[in-house]
């Protein structure tokens, strides 16, 4: 069925050492989308920089952009706590950190099978920066970090989980962390009831 997507989610450093793995796990689970692969892995700088790529420009920019817009709402100056105010550099900078933060401990990578899998894991998850998250998501529930303190601390914010953002993405990212036979196809008990 075309409506079926596999969506990836990390659960990252961050999740795993505050024991939140099953929690979230269990909100995946529970919405009805199927676990097709799990495993946890402490990944090193190499793997996670072909998750986080600096190649894109235009990624860059705009992870600076935001963090631009975040500094001037709360009064902060760029140029005094980064060094620069150049988008470019700060979205490097930023996804340094990222990097650093992901390969810093263990990570349980899942590979999410479901109807609309990509949106509905995003939405179960929330908002990238968990103080604009909604409660009932993950990042609303279980996260209060914000943009401001985390630029400021010179880290990522920390936000618990990383979830794909669209097919190619999704794509992309499942074959970076499992090999096809680390995949599995089978059917939940629950699969008739809900989708059919």
């Amino acid at each position: 069925m075309e409506l079926i997507e596999r969506s990836l989610v990390l659960v990252k450093p961050d999740g795993v050492k505050r024991g939140l793995v099953g929690n979230i796990i269990h909100r995946f689970e529970q919405a009805g989308l199927k676990i097709v692969a799990m495993k946890m892995v402490w990944v090193d700088q190499a793997h996670v920089a072909k998750h986080y790529p600096d190649s894109r420009q235009d990624l860059m920019e705009a992870i600076g952009k935001r963090t631009l817009e975040t500094f001037e709402k709360y009064g902060l100056e760029p140029e005094k706590v980064l060094g620069t105010a150049n988008a470019v550099d700060i979205g490097r900078m930023t996804n340094q950190w990222n990097k650093d933060f992901l390969s810093s401990g263990p990570v349980v990578a899942v590979v999410l099978e479901g109807i609309h899998a990509i949106d509905s894991v995003r939405m179960i998850v929330g908002h990238t920066l968990p103080s604009m998250a909604q409660p009932g998501t993950i990042r609303g529930d279980l996260s209060i970090d914000s943009p401001a303190l985390a630029t400021t601390r010179k880290r990522p914010v920390r936000n618990l989980a990383h979830a794909s953002g669209n097919v190619a993405e999704a794509t992309y990212e499942t074959d970076l962390w499992f090999k096809p036979k680390e995949i599995h196809d089978y059917k939940r008990a629950d699969e008739d009831v809900m989708f059919g």
